[in-house]
């Protein structure tokens, strides 16, 4: 690889987006990590073996991408911005071997390239504040779940994926992430690791693939319909939840309070009150209908 460039250095990525007359997109999210320390234990968290497939969410101009490089991975790239797509394949690792650029909309070709190739051995991203939480979801509601994810992400944003039950921050998207994965907050990073320092406090979020899923496969499009009408609105109970959802318009009032009794879930808490074996229950009750039901799949964000 023979491009050596000043990460570090806001001058020279100054520089260097001048030279290609590009500008940061706000629309983009768009924050150079310029601390080495930082993307070392990013790189670090993921375990990278040489030949291990990872695939980068926004890589920018390469900061993260030259030390995956470094480790012997086989690089994908996926990138939004065109600027960035030049650069990368033009300049940065024009004579990589070992990178593979996939420009365009990472919402859109991501999922698809996973449905064409499958999970890779690992998945990170220094993800932009703005769609990093749909970018997420999307892989997780996918069926390719790489072993292990590693993310870069507005702290708040974490907080929501590692939420435990009875805290404000206990949501459907905790659940999603964690039915199929381990998550566990890293380290945060100050906004000085950036150019430019965002004004929002930022994470590293670690995921690793649980050997068992704590949904049964049979449950899975039943507890995601489940979460989605929970949490549809957090001031609301359960029991007006569901009756105001989709559940409620397939079975009724009278089929609400017969699942939540059969469950055995007080119909007056709220959902972040109900633990994992609570929305178990109920997905298990809801499932005997389910032949009659309008199943959804992806949860609120």
């Amino acid at each position: 690889m023979s491009w050596t460039f000043a990460y570090d250095s806001p001058i020279a990525i100054t520089a260097l987006l001048k030279q290609e007359e590009l500008s940061m997109t706000k629309k983009f999210g768009q924050n150079f990590l310029i601390s080495r320390s930082v993307r070392e234990k990013i790189v670090a968290l993921l375990d990278v073996q040489p030949s291990h497939r990872v695939w980068e969410i926004g890589p920018g101009i390469g900061a993260v991408t030259s030390l995956l490089l470094e480790q012997g991975a086989k690089v994908t790239a996926f990138e939004i911005d065109h600027g960035f797509c030049r650069i990368l394949s033009e300049q940065a690792f024009a004579d990589e071997p070992s990178f593979r650029l996939i420009s365009g909309d990472a919402l859109k070709t991501l999922p698809s390239q996973l449905a064409l190739e499958g999970s890779p051995d690992r998945l990170c991203g220094n993800l932009p504040y703005n769609v990093g939480s749909v970018v997420i979801a999307k892989v997780l509601e996918s069926d390719h779940r790489p072993p292990v994810m590693v993310f870069t992400l507005q702290k708040e944003v974490v907080d929501r994926l590692c939420a435990q039950p009875q805290s404000k921050d206990w949501s459907s998207f905790s659940l999603l992430a964690q039915m199929d994965y381990e998550v566990k907050p890293a380290f945060s990073i100050n906004s000085g690791s950036f150019y430019p320092p965002p004004k929002v406090t930022s994470s590293t979020v670690v995921f690793t693939l649980r050997a068992q899923s704590l949904v049964p496969l049979q449950l899975r499009q039943t507890f995601l319909l489940v979460i989605r009408d929970l949490f549809a609105q957090r001031r609301k109970t359960v029991k007006n939840n569901l009756l105001s959802g989709k559940i409620g318009a397939a079975v009724g009032r009278n089929g609400v309070e017969a699942l939540l009794s059969h469950s055995q879930i007080d119909p007056s808490l709220r959902a972040e009150a109900l633990a994992w074996a609570d929305f178990i229950a109920l997905s298990e009750s809801l499932a005997n209908y389910q032949a009659r039901y309008i199943v959804g799949t992806a949860p609120n964000r």
